[in-house]
């Protein structure tokens, strides 16, 4: 099912590989080692957690079609891979120092990221278990019980905020000079955003007044005092 990440990976290489060509270099440059680097995590990472997807808004209510088959074989691939596409023919020198910033910030967003979606998606398979006995939930009319606690009491969206967060790492060693490495960033807001609506809509008709009790605890939804 997660194929089509590979293309990702591919097109990255083969960035990776005409920088080195082009500039005659013996070895990529620290932005292009950064850029690949983390989108292979983020690729490996989906990859070994590809169960997991099946419990997505994608799988459960949007289900297969145009939206779903363009996007991952064509419009993920190819957006994904803009900041490699970018540093081929704009070469942009990062510091060890930024470097190590960036880094940083990479591994905060997928500590987020994993985190939320491992404890939700434990909590999905058996919400008995002892491990996840500490958490605080509100039960609903469907019988289930919504997470106040944990990531899931942070914002309604956790797993949307690493996401974002990890985003902006895979832009930042484009540096500044252009919008372009950036567009995928500002898109994935906005996509995440609207993905959140819809999501909040579904939810609200789906568990009714739990839901608002749910709301009232967790007040934000993607941005901690923010959004």
């Amino acid at each position: 099912m997660c194929n089509f990440y590979f293309l990702q990976v591919v097109i990255n290489l083969a960035m990776l590989l005409t920088e080195m060509k082009v500039h005659r270099q013996s070895m990529p440059s620290l932005s292009m080692i950064l850029v690949n680097t983390f989108q292979l995590l983020y690729v490996v990472d989906a990859l070994w957690n590809e169960e997991a997807i099946l419990t997505t808004m994608d799988i459960t209510h949007d289900g297969f079609g145009f939206m779903l088959a363009f996007g991952d074989l064509v419009w993920v691939p190819f957006l994904y891979s803009l900041q490699a596409f970018y540093l081929v023919n704009h070469p942009h020198e990062v510091s060890w120092p930024t470097a190590c910033a960036i880094l940083t910030l990479n591994f905060l967003g997928y500590y987020i990221f994993r985190g939320a979606n491992s404890q939700k998606n434990a909590f999905r398979r058996n919400p008995k278990d002892p491990k996840l006995a500490h958490l605080k939930v509100i039960p609903t009319a469907t019988g289930k019980n919504l997470l106040v606690s944990g990531w899931w009491g942070l914002v309604r969206h956790p797993n949307y905020l690493g996401d974002i967060i990890m985003a902006l790492a895979w832009s930042l060693p484009c540096g500044f000079n252009h919008i372009l490495p950036y567009f995928y960033v500002m898109y994935f807001i906005g996509l995440l955003i609207h993905r959140e609506a819809r999501d909040e809509h579904q939810c609200k008709k789906k568990y009714g007044l739990a839901w608002e009790k749910y709301c009232q605890r967790v007040p934000y939804r993607i941005f901690p005092y923010i959004y």
